[in-house]
């Protein structure tokens, strides 16, 4: 039997001078803006809950609110918007950096340029963004007339039990996701806004990629794989790009708002938004 020393065994009990997340000191507040659907809702607060919690742990001032989780880009803008006057008169903020997550990107986008919210935002992250839109919306609208009229009638329905304040309309949501609609309606009516720091992250998992996929998004891999490329399981690589590009992930679509993550891949999502905060902190936001 190999004699280890005593000392060895202490070593791991050595005590950190700081045990605690380091403080990351912003200018401004933090908006974590969701995209669409709201079955996540089911099992946190609000989707992007668990991450805004770890901001705060840095000690950053920010909020994951909800929205309507079924509806198009210009009525979830607009609540967007009537959060950040809240938010701003609640707690007499001058502006916030948002961080918008899948849809909610095209929502901040369309805020920023149409609901006169320049003067209330410095910057702009948006996560697996579809600029450009996505296949996986096109896949959607080719099933069969009966069966979408029912997922449709289902979607609104829970949309509406769970955000009753606002009319859900999912089919028109995902219309507004195509590549055809983004690309040839809403990105040239959209133009980035001057003043406003755009910053985007891509990621990639699965098909084309060494990272593991939960085998239920699989198949809707392959096919946005078939088509467009690398994808996160919902958004290509190469459709989230905008503004300054900081970086490709390797962390799937939910797994980049803590949701379904292994032990295993905790540390990845961790380093994210890590990375996310500290690139705010190093643009004086």
């Amino acid at each position: 039997m190999k004699w280890i020393e005593p000392k060895t065994y202490l070593k791991k009990l050595e005590l950190a001078q700081f045990p605690q997340p380091e403080i990351i000191q912003l200018k401004y507040p933090v908006l974590m803006c969701h995209g669409y659907g709201g079955f996540a809702m089911l099992i946190s607060p609000s989707p992007m809950h668990t991450s805004c919690m770890r901001l705060r742990e840095y000690g950053i001032h920010t909020f994951a609110p909800n929205i309507v989780p079924y509806a198009t880009i210009d009525i979830r803008a607009q609540q967007w918007a009537d959060v950040i006057d809240n938010l701003k008169k609640t707690y007499g903020y001058e502006k916030m950096n948002v961080v918008a997550h899948s849809m909610a990107g095209l929502d901040m986008r369309y805020a920023l340029t149409h609901l006169g919210i320049k003067d209330s935002v410095a910057s702009l992250t948006t996560v697996a963004a579809p600029h450009r839109g996505t296949s996986l919306a096109e896949l959607v609208l080719t099933a069969p007339e009966a069966v979408k009229e029912k997922l449709a009638e289902l979607a609104d329905w829970f949309g509406e039990s769970i955000f009753p304040s606002q009319k859900s309309n999912a089919v028109a949501a995902v219309e507004q996701l195509t590549r055809d609609y983004v690309n040839k309606e809403f990105n040239p009516n959209t133009p980035n806004v001057d003043g406003i720091l755009y910053f985007s992250y891509s990621a990639a998992v699965g098909k084309g990629t060494e990272e593991p996929l939960n085998p239920i998004y699989r198949v809707q891999n392959q096919l946005i794989y078939q088509n467009e490329g690398e994808n996160d399981s919902f958004v290509s690589a190469e459709s989230s790009k905008w503004g300054k590009h900081l970086k490709k992930l390797d962390i799937s679509h939910l797994e980049q708002i803590e949701i379904q993550v292994s032990k295993e891949r905790k540390p990845k999502v961790e380093a994210f938004w890590l990375h996310l905060v500290k690139n705010l902190r190093k643009n004086g936001l």
